[in-house]
């Protein structure tokens, strides 16, 4: 054995008591240097990743996540990543090594089983463990959403699934893709074989094992620059900090027990009461803890919306992590302040085989992230967040005539919904899905077209459409999109048809979101939320995504931030007055809009009630 594969072996062995000695001699300039080290691998995972996909949903749209696990099953890094992806990377890796006695060098495993850690089926997970001579000191973890996975239906979100058998998608439930760095040509062969775009999915998995070997690589020379020992050190300093700065900022917190509910719309025939939620947050400032208490929800439900455990948790630590502040550490140490409680068999909670969570990181998800960060508004003012827009983005497929008529199915991104308001700032127009926490990008309309035989005509803001507020949540957006020649099919599961997204402290709820089906007659038809149905030439399909909930009195808004609302085309100038009561004159296309200070004065005077947008 090399003497450094012996430090290392000496390393993993050492007793617990030996470790937190060496790591309080760590000092702070080391362990800065070497977390932002560790960041900057996850982030270069990321730029591997973005660069090489081939499918639009990962290389568009950014939906993927890359992190960095330690080989006890602790998460180091997740930084860039999206939230409901990253923060369950620890039950996967655990999945890995309970699964596995005989893990080396050159190993990768693949896997995206929703009953064993995964977020959904949807989600291909590529492990890669890093060894530095015999001890297995880290896992880089690549997740990506794929654009198809074998299911019923020509998309990754089956929502009317009955069960896993009916959602029909390939499942790995953590099997080895490589050994010694050779490809397991088997595994590859069978999603060839059903998958419904292999050379898509193919060069997305090339791309995702590229990002985690790379994350290999600067691993292995990260731990020769420092030694085995300081990186061990590392870990253990880097989590208790991060413990430190979470019970710092939840001692700010009044002590509380908050209950809430909410619910996710009716989804007829097989949902037709909708699916109601609720979460009792305890907040404990005097021993710095959080418990969020998932445990009294309903049992599974016949149909894809159930939460997987790893997306449970993962939704329940946003709504908490989104009203904290944003640069405590994500990573084990500060998790250890905050305790999740699920129950087995819940449709929010551990899901009991064979019940489907097709669409565990959306809709049932974006709902408890809501709930969770706008009831602790109720707190008091400067505390909390509003109710983010909910939606979905449509998946489709077909056959493009420019390409021979080979099949093509993609997810799009194109939708633009709106972001909450918090106690400062208003919603962030491209905040996306909850779930996302911002981290997804929107498609490039450009790529798009070129990518998938589609003609996109219009992407556009709807003034008035985000709740009011002293802050005020996001607009929605309309989209509208049709297929160039040949017929397009259209899968989408939607949600806040029926109920939109909250404002909070007095702020208004936003507009609700729909889609249509509008024929080249010109005929509109309204769909459901759970919709698949068939674009024609001359067909187009519009979507208006849901905005954001307000934050505080509208009442309470600057008159000038209003004026510039209406001139940036979030608010129209009846809002302006009726709702923030601010009095607008002159014309904003003469570039003579400007606010009527007296007559404003006058009417927030005289309101007596409070508005309603």
């Amino acid at each position: 054995m090399s003497r450094r594969a012996d430090l290392v072996e000496g390393i993993r062995r050492l007793p617990k008591r030996r470790a937190k000695r060496s790591l309080r001699a760590l000092d702070p300039v080391t362990l800065s240097v070497i977390a932002n080290r560790i960041d900057a691998i996850v982030r270069e995972m990321s730029h591997a990743l973005l660069r090489s996909a081939r499918s639009t949903g990962i290389a568009s749209a950014r939906d993927f996540s890359c992190t960095i696990v330690t080989g006890d099953n602790r998460l180091v890094s997740a930084t860039d990543g999206i939230p409901v992806h990253v923060f369950g990377s620890d039950l996967q890796t655990k999945a890995m090594a309970e699964l596995h006695s005989d893990l080396a060098p050159g190993d990768a495993f693949l896997h995206n089983d929703p009953y064993l850690g995964n977020t959904h089926a949807g989600d291909h997970t590529i492990l890669v463990p890093v060894f530095v001579g015999r001890a297995h000191l880290f896992t880089a973890c690549v997740k990506a959403h794929q654009a198809d996975i074998g299911n019923a239906v020509p998309s990754t979100y089956h929502a009317a699934a009955r069960d896993i058998y009916e959602e029909g998608a390939l499942v790995f439930p953590c099997i080895r893709v490589e050994r010694d760095y050779q490809t397991i040509a088997d595994i590859v062969r069978l999603c060839r074989a059903r998958i419904r775009v292999p050379d898509q999915w193919y060069g997305d998995f090339l791309a995702a094992l590229g990002a985690a070997r790379t994350g290999e690589r600067r691993l292995v020379e990260l731990c020769a620059k420092y030694g085995a020992k300081t990186i061990a050190a590392f870990i253990e300093a880097w989590f208790d900090y991060s413990e430190r700065r979470m019970e710092q900022a939840i001692k700010a917190l009044p002590k509380a027990r908050v209950c809430a509910r909410t619910a996710h719309d009716p989804v007829p025939p097989f949902l037709p009461d909708g699916i109601p939620i609720q979460a009792t947050i305890a907040i404990d400032p005097d021993a710095g803890t959080i418990e969020i208490d998932l445990r009294d929800n309903i049992d599974n439900v016949p149909c894809g919306f159930n939460q997987s455990e790893a997306c449970a948790r993962n939704n329940a630590l946003i709504g908490i992590l989104n009203v904290l502040e944003p640069d405590i550490p994500r990573n084990a140490g500060s998790f250890r302040r905050i305790t999740i409680r699920l129950r087995e068999g819940s449709v929010v909670g551990k899901p009991t085989f064979p019940h489907s969570c097709s669409l565990a990181t959306t809709n049932v998800g974006d709902r408890l992230i809501n709930l969770i960060q706008s009831a602790l508004a109720a707190l008091r003012d400067g505390v909390g967040m509003a109710q983010g827009g909910i939606g979905m983005n449509a998946t489709i497929s077909g056959t493009d005539f420019r390409d021979g008529g080979k099949p093509f199915i993609n997810q799009l991104a194109l939708n633009v919904i709106g972001g909450a308001a918090g106690p400062e700032v208003d919603g962030w127009v491209t905040a996306g899905l909850p779930c996302g926490g911002g981290m997804t990008y929107r498609d490039s309309i450009e790529l798009i077209e070129v990518k998938c035989p589609i003609l996109v005509e219009a992407v556009r803001l709807k003034a008035g459409t985000g709740g009011a507020g002293r802050r005020r949540g996001s607009p929605g957006a309309e989209v509208v999109f049709g297929p160039r020649r040949d017929p397009v099919s259209v899968v989408v599961a939607s949600d806040a048809h029926l109920h939109p997204a909250e404002g909070v402290r007095g702020g208004a709820a936003a507009a609700p979101s729909s889609h249509y089906k509008v024929s080249a007659n010109g005929a509109a038809e309204k769909l459901p939320g759970v919709a698949r149905f068939e674009l024609k030439p001359g067909d187009v399909t519009r979507f208006v995504n849901s905005g954001g909930g307000g934050y505080g009195d509208p009442l309470l808004r600057e008159p000038d931030r209003v004026l510039k609302d209406v001139l940036g085309g979030a608010e129209t100038v009846a809002r302006a007055r009726d709702v923030y009561s601010v009095v607008l004159t002159g014309s904003a296309a003469a570039g003579t809009l400007a606010i009527d200070a007296a007559a404003t004065a006058a009417r927030r005077a005289t309101a007596s009630v409070r508005p309603r947008s």
